[in-house]
């Protein structure tokens, strides 16, 4: 079953669309934001809304307020930060632990705030650990600073941080051959994009079932 719900922050109106777990009783929520340069529906986070419910696993797919609001550049990750704080008491309102996840910017923002809001985990897809072609630029700081149980799944071709790129820490990472950073593989590699998107459900599937 799929709902949305609109929810008011500080920084105008977000909206959560709900995958519910399906005829298994829900055992968590996995909250996962957009990127900065789409929406919710992304390929990787429409094949985890699709993958998951039937393992007991709600997903909330969260749109920003300026998404929402029809903007094409996404603010600074303060006010990311601000939109992500003032929803978060809704996506806990099914009583269940919430993952705190997203994509590439959204990631960000779940790493730079799972500690202070509780969540227990942290789900990474396309973290940008720097701007293509200035891995001097690091963010990684934010990556090992998130202080809970964090799994970063990498396209192997990321401009924004291959998997070989990222420094050691706690965290767990799950490659996704040839993938880019919006986790697309060229037609000519010997995997398909399907196979792609597999790696990425499975990989986040045993992850979540081994957080319990």
């Amino acid at each position: 079953m799929t709902t949305t719900e609109t929810v008011p922050t500080g920084a105008g109106e977000a909206r959560i669309t709900w995958y519910e777990a399906g005829d298994r009783a829900a055992r968590l929520v996995l909250a996962l934001g957009h990127g900065a340069g789409g929406g919710i529906e992304a390929r990787d986070l429409r094949a985890l809304a699709a993958s998951l419910p039937p393992a007991g696993v709600t997903v909330a797919l969260v749109e920003q307020p300026w998404r929402v609001a029809g903007k094409k550049l996404a603010p600074a990750p303060k006010r990311l930060d601000e939109g992500w704080r003032d929803l978060w008491p809704a996506l806990r309102a099914p009583g269940l632990p919430v993952v705190a996840g997203g994509r590439s910017a959204g990631a960000r923002v779940a790493c730079r705030t799972a500690r202070e809001l509780g969540a227990p985990a942290v789900l990474a897809l396309s973290f940008p650990l720097h701007p293509p072609g200035k891995p001097e630029s690091s963010r990684a700081d934010e990556l090992l600073g998130a202080g809970v149980p964090t799994l970063v799944v990498q396209g192997g071709n990321d401009p924004f941080g291959r998997p070989e790129e990222f420094p050691a820490g706690e965290h767990e990472l799950v490659e996704v051959p040839f993938g880019d950073h919006g986790f697309a593989v060229p037609k000519r590699a010997p995997v398909t994009q399907e196979d792609a998107l597999v790696t990425i459900t499975d990989g986040v599937g045993a992850w979540l079932d081994a957080l319990r």
